[in-house]
C-alpha cells in the first residue's frame, strides 16, 4: 500500500446519509480508529467501505476516547486492509505529513495547541474539507516516506484558536496499548518505523506460506541459543524445521523465523548475518515490487534481530543443510562458527540448523558452548500410525523395515494417490524410489506435453517420460563431480533447457529445487541412492579409503557411496558385497601411520590422508551393515570384525553399543562377544558387561554359549593373566543365582577343565543345587555320561552337604546308581556316598569295605563310628598298592583325620607303609607336607612320626624338600622345627667301617633294618 491509498479509508454516516467523518482499521480484528468529533453525539452510525454493503453500527459498538479525541469503532469482518500505526509519532514542527481532503495532499506541521494535538497547515481547497463535521475528519496523519499512521486528523478547534486541521496523536495508553502492540505485531510498517509486523512479514518470505505439517518432532526451545538437529537423509529433518517454522508462525504470539540452507551461504561470508541479511534483502524485494513503501530491502539483520528481541519474541535462523556451504567456506568453518556465536549472543538471535551426522561430528567442536542435539531416526510407532494415517498408507502396504521411515511413508503416499489407493504387494524404500522416480518423470513429461503443439498423448507422453528420465539420470551422474552434491546452473539448463518448458516443468514438480547459485534433488536421500546407482564403488574406496587424496572428499558425501554398496547387495548378493567389506575392515584395522616413518615414505597414504582412510573406512562399513535386512550371510565380515577389535581394540564406530543392538541370534551374537571381550580394557570391561546382560535376560540360554568360552585362551588386554575362558568362568560364577540348576546342567555338558572347576566350586558355594543335579544326572536313563558325572560329583558335593534334605538327596541318588547293574564301575563312588550318610552307613559298610572302586576318603569319613574295620581295608590298600595311585589316595585321605586319636592311628599306617614300600616315599612326603598345613595341634602327632621317618634314608631324601619349603603360617614354626632336626641328622659323620665287615648289599640292608627299628622305637615311645 503506498502512502496516498483511498481504498484504505472508511467512510463513517449516520443513518440519514449525512457524512460524519472517516475512519481507517487499525487491526486485522475489524477495530476501526477515527476522532472523537465523528461519532460523539450519534447513537447510530453507518461504515461505507470502498468495497462492500454498508455496515451498520450502535453506540455499544463505540468507545469513545474524548481525552485524546479518539475513539474506537468495532467492526469485524469489514473488508478494509488496516493502516500500521507509528509506535514513536514525528511530528515535529515543519515536518510534511499527508492527510486525506478532498484527495490526498501534504500539511505542514505548525506547532503544539494547548492539548497533545499538533497544529496542521494546508492549502485553500484542502482546509474546506477540514471544516467542522467535514469528511476528513477521523482520517489518518500518513508519514509520506513509510505510510505509517502519525496521527489522527481532527477538524474541530483544539487550543485558544481554531486551525485549518489538527494531528492527534495515539498514545499507548487504555485500550490504545493493546491496539498498538497488536498493530505493530500484524500490520508490516518499514523504514524509520519498522515494526515487528514487518519483521514477521520479512521472515516468512524465507521460510513459506505454512503447509499443513505434522506435530512437530523439534520443539521451540527459547533458552537455547544454538540447537542442532542431526539425522540420516530421508529421516526428516527439513520437514522438521518446517514444523517448527509454522509453529512459530501460527502461535498466539507469532515469532520472526529465517530459513536458509547451506547452498545460501557465500565463500566470503564472514559470519551467519551475511546470508541472514541476504535473505531479508531478497524478501525486501519481493515487498517492494508489490508497491509497499518504506524501502523493504533496506532492513538489516541486526535490526530485525534487535526488534524481534525487544519484543521478547527473539528471531530464530533455521539453517537447513549447512554442509551444503561453499567448500572454501567449509575450509574456515572455525572462524565463521566464532563469528556467527558472537553474532547471536549479541543480538539475542537463536539457531537451529539440521545437518547430517557427518557434518556434525567436525562442526560440534568448533561451538564455545555445546549445543543442544535432537537425534532424528526413524519414526516411533505412535508417529509412524499418525504418518501412515496422514499419507493414506495402511500398515499392511509398506515393507516391515520401512514402516517407520519418515520419507518412504511419505513417497509411498504421493504414489497411492497417483494410482487411487491401488498398489500391490508391500515395497520396500528401494521399490518405492524407483517408482517415485518414474512418477515425477511421467508428471515432467505430461507438463512438457501440455506446452508443446501439438499436444503429445498416450504413448508419445511416455516416451517423453523415459527421456525426462534418461536426462535425470545424467543430472545424477554430474551432481557426483566436483562440489557439494549439486548440479550447476549451466548443466540444469543443457539438461532442462527453458525452451520447450523442460526447465519450469521440472521445477514445477519439485524434481530438482533451486539452492545457491544451482540446483540439487529435493529429496536427499533419493539423490544419494539415483547417484548410487552411477557410481563405480571400487575407484570410490580405492580413492576414499585405500589411497585417500591430499584434498579429502567432503565427509558429508558419504551418502551415493553407501548407496551403491546397497545397489551392490540388491543386485549381486553377498557375493558381490563380502569382498568388499572386507577390504573395508582390513583398512579400518590397519595400524595408524608412524609420523616419523612418513616423511621417508616414497608411497602409502601420508598420516593425515591414513586418520581420513581410516574414518571413511568405518563409516561405510557401519552404514553398509546397518542396512542389510539380513546379516547372516554376512557373519564372516562380523567375525572378522570382531577379531580385529580383539587384536587392535575397539575400532571407532564399533563401540559396545553396535553390538549389544546387533540383529543377529544369541549365539552368533554370544560368539562376537566372545572374540570382543580381549579387547576390553578392565576385567569388568564393557563387552564383557554386555555379556552379562545377555546372560541377565536369557540365564538358561546364555549359559551354554557363555560355556562355549572356556577353550579361549587369549589374555584379556585389561587383565594381564586372564583369559577369556577364565572371564567367562568368572562371570558364569557370579551370576550363578540367575538359574544355578540350568548352570550345572550347561556345565557337565561342557568337557573343558574350566568347566569341571566350576562345578567344583558350585560344590562348595550351592551343595543344594549340585545334589540336586546329581540327582537327576544319576537317574538320567539315556546318557551314560550323565550318570558317571552324578558319580564324579556326587563325591563332591557330599563333602560340603550339611543339610539333611541334601544328604537325602544324595541318598537316593546312590541307590540310583547301585540299582543299575550294568553301572558296575560307577557303583564304588554310591556305595563312598552311602558310606557318608549315617543314616546308611550301617547297612553299606560291609559292601564297602569289600569294593575297591569306593574312595578312600569315604572311607575315612567312616572311621569315627567304625574304626577297625575301616582301618583294617585302608591298610590292606596301603601296603598292599605299593607306590600307586590306591596308596596315594589311601595317604590324602588319611592326612584329613583330624581326631587325636584315629590321627595316631592313621600315622601308625604311614610308618608301616614307610618301612615296608621305600618307593613310596614320595608319597608319605605328601602326607606330611599335607599334615603340616593343619597347624600346630598336629605336632603330638606328627613330629614323632616325622623324627622316625628321618632314619630312613629314602624317606629322608623326600622329606627334604618339604621341610625346606618355606610353607604357610600355620606350618613355619613346626618346619623350621622339623628342619633343624633333619640339618643335625645331616651334620652327624658316617658309621666307620670295620675291618671285618660284610659285603656292602649286607651291610646296606642291615643298616636299613636298624634305621626302621630305631623309627619304630621312637614312634613308640
Amino acid at each position: 500500500m503506498g502512502s496516498g491509498d483511498l481504498g484504505t479509508l472508511v467512510r463513517i454516516e449516520d443513518p440519514a446519509g449525512r457524512s460524519l467523518g472517516t475512519g481507517f482499521l487499525a487491526d486485522h480484528r475489524g477495530t476501526l480508529l477515527t476522532g472523537h468529533e465523528v461519532v460523539a453525539g450519534h447513537r447510530a452510525l453507518v461504515l461505507r467501505a470502498p468495497t462492500g454493503p454498508p455496515r451498520p453500527v450502535t453506540d455499544a459498538d463505540v468507545t469513545p476516547l474524548p481525552a485524546h479525541g479518539l475513539a474506537l469503532v468495532r467492526c469485524p469482518g469489514i473488508a478494509v486492509r488496516p493502516l500500521p500505526l507509528a509506535a514513536l509519532p514525528d511530528l515535529e514542527p515543519g515536518r510534511y505529513v499527508r492527510i486525506c481532503a478532498h484527495g490526498w495532499r501534504e500539511a505542514r506541521v505548525l506547532g503544539a495547541t494547548a492539548g497533545p494535538a499538533r497544529e496542521l497547515a494546508i492549502g485553500t481547497e484542502g482546509a474546506e474539507a477540514l471544516l467542522d463535521g467535514g469528511p476528513a475528519a477521523g482520517g489518518p496523519v500518513l508519514d509520506p516516506a513509510t505510510g505509517a499512521v502519525l496521527a489522527v486528523l481532527g477538524t474541530a478547534a483544539h487550543g485558544d484558536r481554531r486551525a485549518a486541521g489538527h494531528a492527534l496523536p495515539v498514545p499507548p495508553e487504555g485500550p490504545l496499548a493493546a491496539l498498538l502492540r497488536r498493530n505493530a505485531t500484524t500490520v508490516p510498517c518499514y523504514g524509520r518505523h519498522l515494526n515487528l509486523g514487518a519483521v514477521l512479514e520479512l521472515t516468512a518470505t524465507t521460510t513459506g506460506a505454512p503447509e499443513d505439517l505434522p506435530e512437530p518432532r523439534v520443539r521451540d526451545e527459547p533458552g537455547t541459543p544454538v540447537r542442532a538437529v542431526v539425522g540420516l537423509p530421508g529421516t526428516g529433518r527439513s520437514t522438521a524445521l518446517a514444523g517448527l517454522a509454522a509453529a512459530r508462525a501460527r502461535g498466539p504470539e507469532p515469532a520472526p523465523t529465517v530459513g536458509l540452507r547451506g547452498a545460501d551461504l557465500h565463500a566470503d561470508d564472514p559470519s551467519l548475518a551475511a546470508a541472514v541479511g541476504r535473505a531479508l534483502r531478497r524478501a525486501g524485494r519481493v515487498a517492494a515490487a508489490s508497491g509497499t513503501p518504506g524501502a523493504p530491502d533496506t532492513v538489516t539483520p541486526e535490526q530485525a534481530a534487535a526488534l524481534a528481541r525487544d519484543t521478547g519474541r527473539p528471531l530464530l535462523v533455521l539453517l537447513d543443510g549447512p554442509e551444503e556451504m561453499p567448500p572454501l567456506l567449509a575450509h574456515r568453518l572455525g572462524p565463521w562458527t566464532a563469528a556467527t556465536e558472537e553474532w547471536l549472543a549479541a543480538h539475542g538471535a537463536r539457531l537451529v540448523l539440521a545437518c547430517r551426522p557427518e557434518h556434525w561430528e567436525q562442526a560440534r567442536a568448533h561451538w564455545t558452548a555445546p549445543p543442544d542435539v535432537v537425534l532424528l531416526g526413524d519414526l516411533t510407532e505412535a508417529e509412524a500410525v499418525a504418518a501412515r494415517r496422514r499419507h493414506g498408507v495402511p500398515e499392511d502396504a509398506v515393507a516391515e523395515a520401512d514402516a517407520r521411515h519418515p520419507l518412504a511413508l511419505r513417497l509411498l503416499g504421493e504414489l497411492r494417490e497417483a494410482a487411487r489407493g491401488e498398489l500391490p504387494g508391500r515395497p520396500g524404500r528401494d521399490q518405492i524410489f524407483a517408482a517415485h522416480l518414474d512418477l515425477m518423470c511421467l508428471k515432467v513429461a505430461v507438463r512438457i506435453a501440455a506446452a508443446g503443439r501439438p499436444v503429445l498423448r498416450g504413448t508419445a507422453v511416455r516416451r517423453l517420460a523415459a527421456r525426462v528420465g534418461g536426462r535425470v539420470h545424467e543430472a545424477a551422474r554430474r551432481c557426483l563431480g566436483p562440489g557439494q552434491g549439486e548440479l550447476d546452473r549451466e548443466s540444469f539448463e543443457e539438461l532442462f533447457p527453458w525452451a520447450g518448458g523442460w526447465a519450469s516443468a521440472v521445477l514445477t514438480e519439485a524434481l530438482l529445487v533451486p539452492a545457491g547459485g544451482g540446483y540439487r534433488f529435493a529429496h536427499e536421500e533419493l539423490a544419494d541412492w539415483l547417484q548410487g546407482t552411477h557410481l563405480d564403488v571400487d575407484r570410490a574406496l580405492d580413492a576414499l579409503v585405500h589411497r585417500p587424496a591430499p584434498v579429502p572428499v567432503p565427509r558429508h558425501r558419504i551418502g551415493p557411496v553407501l548407496q551403491s554398496l546397497h545397489h551392490l547387495d540388491r543386485e549381486h548378493g553377498p557375493e558381490g558385497l563380502i569382498p568388499r567389506l572386507t577390504t573395508l575392515v582390513d583398512a579400518l584395522a590397519r595400524p595408524p601411520a608412524d609420523p616419523a616413518a612418513d616423511a621417508d615414505a616414497a608411497d602409502g597414504p601420508a598420516v593425515g590422508e591414513d586418520e581420513e582412510g581410516r574414518w571413511w573406512a568405518a563409516r561405510l562399513l557401519r552404514g553398509a551393515l546397518d542396512r542389510l535386512p539380513d546379516l547372516r550371510p554376512y557373519l564372516p565380515v562380523l567375525r572378522a570384525l570382531a577379531d580385529r577389535h580383539g587384536e587392535r581394540g575397539v575400532l571407532p564406530g564399533f563401540g559396545a553399543g553396535y553390538w549389544r543392538d546387533l540383529p543377529v541370534a544369541e549365539d552368533e551374537r554370544l560368539d562376537l562377544l566372545r572374540r570382543l571381550v580381549a579387547a576390553d580394557p578392565a576385567p569388568e570391561g564393557r563387552f564383557l558387561d554386555l555379556a552379562a546382560a545377555r546372560l541377565a535376560a536369557d540365564p538358561r540360554g546364555v549359559q551354554p554359549l557363555l560355556c562355549r568360552w572356556f577353550g579361549d585362551e587369549r589374555q584379556l588386554s585389561g587383565a594381564p593373566g586372564a583369559t577369556v575362558g577364565a572371564a567367562a568362568q568368572a562371570l558364569l560364577h557370579t551370576r550363578r543365582g540367575l538359574a544355578v540348576d540350568d548352570l550345572c546342567e550347561a556345565l557337565v555338558a561342557t568337557a573343558h577343565p574350566l568347566a569341571e572347576g566350576l562345578l567344583a566350586a558350585l560344590a562348595e558355594d550351592e551343595p543344594a543345587a549340585l545334589c540336586r543335579a546329581v540327582d537327576r544326572w544319576a537317574h538320567d536313563d539315556g546318557r551314560p555320561e550323565r550318570r558317571a558325572a552324578a558319580a564324579a560329583y556326587g563325591r563332591l558335593a557330599a563333602r560340603h552337604a550339611t543339610d539333611p534334605a541334601d544328604r537325602s538327596t544324595l541318598r537316593y541318588a546312590a541307590l540310583a546308581l547301585l540299582a543299575r547293574p550294568g553301572d558296575r564301575a560307577l557303583h564304588g563312588a554310591a556305595l563312598g556316598l552311602l558310606l557318608r550318610d549315617p543314616e546308611t552307613r550301617d547297612r553299606f559298610l560291609p559292601r564297602a569295605l569289600a569294593d575297591p572302586g569306593v574312595p578312600a576318603d569315604a572311607l575315612t569319613a567312616a572311621l569315627p563310628s567304625h574304626p577297625e574295620p575301616v582301618l583294617d581295608a585302608l591298610r590292606a590298600r596301603l601296603l598292599g598298592g605299593g607306590a600307586g595311585t590306591g596308596a596315594a589316595a589311601v595317604l590324602r585321605a588319611l592326612a584329613a583325620v583330624d581326631t587325636p586319636r584315629l590321627a595316631r592311628r592313621a600315622a601308625d599306617l604311614v610308618a608301616a607303609y614307610a618301612r615296608t614300600c621305600p618307593e613310596g616315599a614320595p608319597l608319605v612326603a605328601g602326607f606330611v607336607d599335607r599334615r603340616l598345613e593343619r597347624g600346630p595341634e598336629v605336632r603330638c602327632v606328627l613330629h614323632p612320626l616325622v623324627l622316625g621317618l628321618l632314619g630312613l634314608p629314602a624317606q629322608r631324601a623326600a622329606l627334604a624338600p618339604v621341610l625346606a619349603a618355606p610353607g604357610t603360617g600355620a606350618s613355619r614354626f613346626l618346619r623350621r622345627e622339623l628342619r633343624a632336626v633333619l640339618d643335625a641328622r645331616l651334620a652327624e659323620p658316617p658309621p666307620q667301617q670295620p675291618p671285618d665287615s660284610p659285603e656292602p648289599g649286607a651291610a646296606r640292608r642291615g643298616a636299613h633294618h636298624a634305621d626302621a627299628d630305631a623309627a619304630a622305637r621312637s614312634w613308640q615311645s
